[in-house]
């Protein structure tokens, strides 16, 4: 498929990578992620559209094996959860910082590590391949690390000309959505009383989120021949790609409105 005749909207997205607390079950911090933590997110001005990732617990890592890549994800640093977090504008952050304040302070009472992953304004973007009233019944969502050595620019133009238009032309997905991201810098996102270790080896560079119809579509998909072809392709480039299953997306803003419900 030719990415050009694909409609894309291009956005502003933060990506933030969550652990719930540990000395609690993990269900109790999932639940407080979804209900008081979301309130404090959605009210904050200058949000186009807020969603929650909510990563499943069991996630060894669907990507199929890959020689040289990190497909399994390894344990001690598996993710709970994404916030998912798309501005109006560039200018949106500012407008928010009052209302970041109060999420840094919360963040303790859910979370033992939070990393911040942002990109240049258009860098996140979102292409229509779903059909008139095709609506997610399963997603997935995949991590990718650029190998030492290979350039950014390299790495971005393979995801926007090769990956895309690879996974598009699949036909299966009902949502695709791309993000490529800055170098991480801690002090972006330096809340209190949380930890922010990420080492060089294990930072990410991209993501993409796939939706398919239902969970048996997305089973089929990670074990068809164009997973394995696109492995193959992306192995010089990348050192990892972890894709985790996803339990649920929970919108609570959308189009620049904050929902009576977050959709789900």
């Amino acid at each position: 498929m030719d990415t050009t005749q694909l409609g894309v909207k291009k956005h502003l997205t933060s990506s933030i990578p969550l652990w719930v607390r540990t000395d609690q079950p993990r269900q109790t911090g999932m639940d407080y992620w979804k209900g008081p933590h979301s309130k404090i997110i959605s009210a904050t001005p200058g949000l186009e559209e807020y969603r929650q990732i909510h990563l499943a617990e069991d996630n060894p890592g669907r990507w199929p094996v890959t020689d040289g890549v990190e497909t399994s994800i390894p344990v001690d640093r598996k993710i709970d959860g994404v916030a998912e977090v798309t501005f109006h504008s560039a200018l949106s952050p500012l407008l928010g910082r009052k209302q970041t304040q109060l999420a840094y302070k919360d963040e303790i009472n859910v979370f033992r590590r939070t990393l911040l992953y942002t990109g240049p304004p258009n860098s996140s973007r979102w292409y229509e391949v779903a059909g008139p009233g095709e609506t997610v019944g399963a997603r997935a969502m995949v991590y990718l690390r650029r190998r030492d050595g290979v350039g950014g620019g390299e790495f971005r133009k393979f995801i926007k000309e090769q990956l895309v238009p690879a996974l598009a032309g699949t036909g299966v997905l009902k949502e695709l959505r791309t993000q490529t991201f800055l170098p991480w810098i801690e002090k972006l996102w330096d809340t209190p009383n949380v930890a922010h270790d990420n080492p060089h080896d294990q930072q990410f560079h991209a993501s993409v989120i796939l939706g398919f119809t239902d969970t048996a579509a997305r089973d089929a998909f990670f074990t068809s021949n164009v997973i394995e072809e696109l492995s193959n392709q992306l192995a010089p480039l990348a050192s990892a790609i972890h894709a985790y299953d996803v339990d649920a997306a929970l919108t609570y803003v959308k189009n620049g409105a904050i929902l009576p419900h977050y959709e789900q």
